[in-house]
């Protein structure tokens, strides 16, 4: 038996993916290059580029192809930060964000000054609007996500970016969880924004959708002014030298058009199952507890909350059993410390050690939720033990 539970971690390449990634092989050229070849190159690229900026809601010229979300996020806070006005030296950052934005602020903190303004998270994990618009005047940039990443909870992004806005301040948006999830909205997002505030950047990535990994794109406002991270050819606005991928554009769009044409029935799906799973392990394990917003969360997330069995030895029984599971992001996968995530919702040590995340994608299955919830009581009561005998419930 395999049973894959771990969608948001990375999830099965998509047949349109895979077609358009060899179609665009086929076609040799340097998208940079003038003649026919190249510009053959170029027409795939740009309507790659036209295609996803469909799905974001935003315009082309917009979109600037990564090598995936971190890269995306880097190029938008370190470009951000580098671009801003003198004497602006406040990063406004919630807690409970994805390591591809906490250690990006933590290097700019270290390396170059930064002082970091924390933004608290209600118990469900929540950014209060009143709370981060009270953080933000004089700060450099603000960042935020659109869904955690770790307990599913989903925020007010139009909220966010209209204080940003109102402040004057550019904020960054990390949609790489959301992105196929919910409706992901640039231009409505950004509204009115100036040209030094509101709604800057947003970072996504492919394989979130069933796109190939190592491709991404940050969305960069056309009125927004970023410092380059890369350098050697002016490609890209200038954002992103050198030669770009074309097939991996031409994947990830096709992944992306692929995911928002059935995002509103796989919402209804995943909710469903999710909500399966949730009940099942409410009732078979009476401890256990949901963690995040109950209602407005991913559709495909339960983040659960086992106590006294520690988060890894139930990842392992359950993956020994043939089911994979995550105890939180996978860019923090094989470093044994507590989740920052439920450290943030006001949870301590102990809890933060005894969670786990169950992610549904487009393969789950009723099947597969049944097999999860035939196997966790056992395994919920094997951990236990064990952390009794290892002094984890201590």
């Amino acid at each position: 038996m395999q049973v894959y539970l771990d969608h948001a971690a990375t999830t099965p390449l998509r047949a349109e993916a895979r077609e358009a990634w060899l179609a665009a092989h086929e076609v040799l050229g340097n998208p940079s290059s003038i003649h026919g070849a190249g510009q053959a190159a170029r027409r795939l690229l740009e309507d790659a580029r036209d295609e996803l900026a469909r799905v974001l809601r935003c315009q082309p010229i917009e979109i600037v192809f990564t090598s995936g979300g971190t890269e995306a996020a880097n190029l938008a806070l370190k470009g951000l930060w580098w671009a801003r006005p003198h004497g602006s030296d406040t990063v406004v950052l919630p807690d409970g964000e994805h390591h591809a934005t906490l250690d990006v602020v933590g290097w700019l903190a270290s390396a170059d000054g930064a002082d970091v303004r924390a933004v608290a998270l209600d118990d469900a994990g929540r950014i209060g609007t009143d709370a981060f618009a009270a953080a933000l005047p004089g700060a450099a940039l603000a960042t935020a996500l659109v869904a955690n990443n770790e307990v599913g909870t989903l925020q007010d992004a139009a909220s966010l970016s209209s204080a940003a806005s109102a402040a004057g301040v550019p904020l960054h948006l990390d949609a790489v969880s959301a992105l196929g999830q919910v409706p992901i909205d640039f231009a409505g997002w950004r509204g009115t924004g100036t040209a030094g505030g509101g709604l800057a950047a947003l970072s996504v990535s492919a394989h979130k959708v069933g796109g190939p990994v190592g491709v991404g794109a940050a969305v960069v406002s056309r009125h927004a002014t970023l410092t380059p991270l890369v350098h050697g050819g002016g490609q890209q606005r200038g954002l992103r030298a050198g030669t770009q991928d074309v097939a991996g554009a031409a994947a990830f769009a096709a992944a992306a058009t692929a995911a928002e044409a059935e995002r509103e029935d796989e919402t209804r799906r995943l909710s469903a199952l999710r909500d399966r799973l949730i009940d099942g392990i409410r009732r078979s394990i009476p401890e256990a507890r949901l963690l995040g917003d109950p209602v407005d969360r991913l559709p495909g997330n339960a983040h659960v909350l086992f106590p006294d069995a520690a988060g890894e030895t139930l990842l392992f029984l359950l993956d020994m059993a043939g089911v994979a599971v995550s105890t939180g992001s996978a860019c923090q996968a094989g470093v044994a410390e507590p989740s920052h995530v439920v450290l943030a919702l006001g949870l301590g040590e102990r809890a933060a050690r005894s969670v786990l995340r169950f992610t549904l994608g487009r393969t789950s299955t009723a099947g597969d939720v049944d097999a999860v919830l035939t196997l966790l009581p056992d395994a919920y009561a094997r951990a236990v033990a064990s952390g009794a005998r290892s002094g984890h419930a201590s």
